[in-house]
């Protein structure tokens, strides 16, 4: 059966528009879905994290996070290299608990909660920032990718 000058009912430039059309759609998908894990989650309810004298709990809608080794530079130091520093959450690889200053908040952690947060996150070198952005209740996002502080 044909269908006017020529042309079959079934021809390969249809086979070949449809599949070049599936994978075009397939492969959109995976970078839209890649796209969207790049970021992680990460919720405060799961791990705890602790100020100098209380749990911290997260009230604010984005926090800028640190993290930086005390033993070798101090965390005031650090942040003036940085353009906002509002709503800041350092963490201190050793550990160490100092007072809140200004808009920094010091928190630290037992070392598997550490690990789990820089395993999460993907952090290879310090000191490094990244921000979280609220989701929902102690439900955190990542806001932007993770930068080296120089």
């Amino acid at each position: 059966m044909s269908l006017g000058k020529g042309r079959k009912a079934f021809s390969l430039n249809y086979l070949f528009s449809s599949f070049f059309g599936a994978l075009m759609i397939a492969g959109a998908f995976a970078y839209y879905n890649y796209k969207f894990s790049e970021y992680k989650f990460f919720d405060f309810n799961a791990h705890q994290f602790y100020t100098t004298k209380d749990i911290f709990i997260p009230t604010k809608e984005y926090y800028r996070v640190i993290i930086y080794s005390s033993k070798q530079e101090n965390i005031k130091d650090i942040v003036s290299k940085l353009r906002k520093t509002d709503s800041i959450l350092a963490i201190d690889l050793y550990q160490k608990r100092f007072k809140e200053e200004d808009s920094i908040i010091n928190i630290s952690t037992g070392m598997n909660t550490l690990l789990k947060l820089i395993q999460r996150f993907n952090v290879y070198e310090i000191p490094c920032v990244f921000e979280l952005e609220r989701v929902k209740n102690q439900l955190y996002k990542q806001k932007t990718a993770i930068e080296i502080i120089e």
